[in-house]
């Protein structure tokens, strides 16, 4: 995977890519109005640069050489005139051209982030998250470069460029060619640059990718790092990669640093011949000494577009590499698949039922093997078994965040694959062990900012499961802010808060996956006794770890390496002697053990 993830952050490509092009310019057809005015804007300003070389070679070989000072002073207020002229659509230019890339990256990125989100569980197994947030960050970003002063301000340079061009061939041939002479260097230059910057930008995208993704996964996992005494060695390994970071960048201006002052270089011998040339033909009185002036301006203001479009050509091509990786993303087809008929279920009375089920969640290494039960509605269910025997496989797949191989699932008769996932998920409410809380308030983790779930109703869960105990006492009371991943609020706060999460969904089928592993004794009993609240009509199905919260099932089924082994009351179980009593009597002697 890690070398996967490298050769896709090395992708640069063509520097043009047709097919690219064209998806992208899908996005800004909403827009095109706003593309239309900048290239029309682009030839106007385009022109009025080259204007005022040609004004001042009428102002020298006319006014000046015949002393007309009102001739001169019209030359003077029309290049004053296109100087205002040029700001003031420069100023339209540059807003509909920002207008047009905002817009663009902002429906891109909506796109994009609810691409990711239909995405399947599988996939997020397989992909770092570092490498999903460049997606959406750093590549879309080089998408607003070219939209906002790449592929609209290409249009600009090369206009400029012909325009003088226009001029220098009709105010004098020769002196023309004389100044084009340099252009094969030039172009050689350019292309040896192209090549060089095109490898060091394939090490900058590669590192980047490096320190985001050690970025992510430390800042994480920091409390890990932190109590093993880890941050001075994760230190060294950071400064590392940053080192490498620093020399891809340092390597790619140094290729600047070299080009730039060669396009100067270049630019002055053309000067240089021009005087050489060209004041030799004012000395002949072939040439008059205001096309001398105009060329020399015009030389200046050949070169400078020509090395923006060196500029441009890097924005294009790191604009094709991240639109290939950002529609690679977008083309992803990992998804849990959607019934082309579903049916619907306004309600449901609870009733699952699982009929030889098997799974794998990679090729045909079954994590499930042949699974059968049936819950009856409003039934509570118990699965334990060993880490690793499949418990929390079987909510994934009843809550269908994967699919099965082979078999049916069941609700209410209906097989889960014939519904919406927005409809099979509507009836369940899951409470994990690992409890995620996003960044907002704590009215809006209970409620998930949903507009059918009240103020009241949100209130009521919370005092229902005891959790507006603790949330009465905050400051901001159900307005209190929550920090990102919960973290001011304590393990067992936290997981009441799931479960006032739950419980405000109203649902008709709850699951419990190790709700109860993580809290104190005492918080325990108040989450024992709102599960109870919780429970009463509904179908419930407890993952758990302590068998002494799961006594009073109405059913245990308990698991051997995906397979179901047993299944009965807690009494039947302990008299069958069998995995269950085992795992009661190890339970039982630890107990003993802690108590003595």
């Amino acid at each position: 995977m890690a070398q996967n993830y490298k050769q896709d952050d090395e992708i640069l490509g063509k520097a043009y890519d047709a097919k690219l092009m064209k998806r992208l310019l899908k996005f800004v057809r909403p827009y095109k109005k706003y593309m239309v005015y900048a290239i029309l804007l682009n030839i106007v300003v385009a022109v009025l640069g080259p204007v005022r070389p040609y004004l001042t070679k009428i102002a020298v070989d006319h006014s000046i050489a015949n002393r007309d000072y009102s001739g001169l002073l019209l030359v003077t207020i029309l290049l004053l005139a296109s100087l205002v002229l040029q700001a003031v659509i420069q100023y339209f230019l540059t807003y509909y051209t920002q207008y047009l890339g905002q817009k663009t990256i902002l429906d891109i990125r909506t796109k994009l982030f609810s691409h990711i989100q239909k995405l399947a569980a599988s996939f997020f197994d397989k992909t770092p998250i570092g490498r999903i947030v460049t997606r959406v960050t750093n590549d879309i970003e080089s998408l607003n470069e070219l939209f906002s002063s790449g592929i609209i301000m290409i249009f600009s340079d090369i206009f400029i460029i012909i325009w003088i061009l226009v001029f220098m061939f009709f105010m004098d041939l020769n002196l023309s060619l004389v100044t084009l002479s340099v252009i094969p260097v030039l172009m050689y230059g350019t292309f040896l640059f192209r090549k060089k910057v095109r490898d060091a930008f394939r090490d900058v995208r590669f590192h980047l990718a490096r320190l985001n993704s050690y970025m992510q996964e430390h800042v994480t996992g920091i409390s890990v790092v932190q109590i093993f005494n880890k941050e001075e060695d994760e230190k060294k390994s950071f400064a590392e990669i940053n080192k490498d970071h620093k020399i891809a960048n340092v390597n790619s201006i140094f290729y600047y640093a070299v080009f730039y002052p060669a396009v100067e270089l270049i630019s002055a011998i053309a000067i240089g011949l021009i005087i050489w040339y060209g004041g030799g033909e004012v000395i002949q009185s072939t040439l008059t000494l205001g096309t001398l002036f105009a060329f020399l301006q015009y030389t200046e203001m050949f070169f400078r577009p020509i090395r923006d479009l060196s500029e441009k050509y890097n924005i294009m091509q790191t604009a094709m590499a991240s639109s290939e990786r950002i529609f690679k993303l977008l083309d992803n087809n990992t998804f849990i698949p959607e019934a082309a008929n579903p049916v619907k279920l306004p309600k449901i009375k609870g009733k699952i039922e699982f009929r030889n089920v098997c799974f794998a969640y990679s090729q045909d290494n079954y994590v499930l093997k042949n699974i059968n039960f049936l819950i009856i509605p409003g039934e509570t269910v118990a699965i334990v078994g060993a880490t690793g025997a499949g418990k929390t496989s079987i909510i994934n797949i009843l809550t269908r965040f994967y699919d099965i191989n082979r078999g049916q699932i069941l609700l209410d008769d209906v097989d889960i694959r014939e519904l919406t996932k927005n409809d099979l998920r509507r009836f369940i409410s899951v409470v994990l062990q690992d409890v995620f809380l996003f960044s907002g308030t704590i009215k809006s983790n209970i409620g998930m900012n949903h507009p059918d779930i009240s103020d009241n109703q949100i209130i009521e869960a919370a005092k229902l499961v005891g959790a507006d105990k603790f949330i009465e006492q905050l400051p901001g009371k159900y307005d209190e802010d929550v920090k990102e991943r919960g973290a001011t609020l304590s393990v067992g706060q936290k997981q009441l808060i799931s479960f006032a999460r739950a419980l405000a969904f109203n649902p008709q089928i709850l699951i419990l996956d190790e709700a109860t592993s993580s809290v104190d004794t005492e918080t325990e009993l108040i989450i024992r006794e709102a599960i109870q609240k919780l429970l009463v009509g509904r179908t419930a199905i407890v993952i758990a770890h302590r068998l002494s919260t799961i006594q009073n099932s109405d059913k245990i089924i308990v698991m051997h390496k995906g397979e179901i082994k047993e299944i009965g009351t807690h009494q039947e179980l302990l008299a069958l002697k069998g995995i269950y009593f085992k795992l009661y009597q190890l339970q039982y002697k630890d107990q003993e053990i802690a108590i003595s």
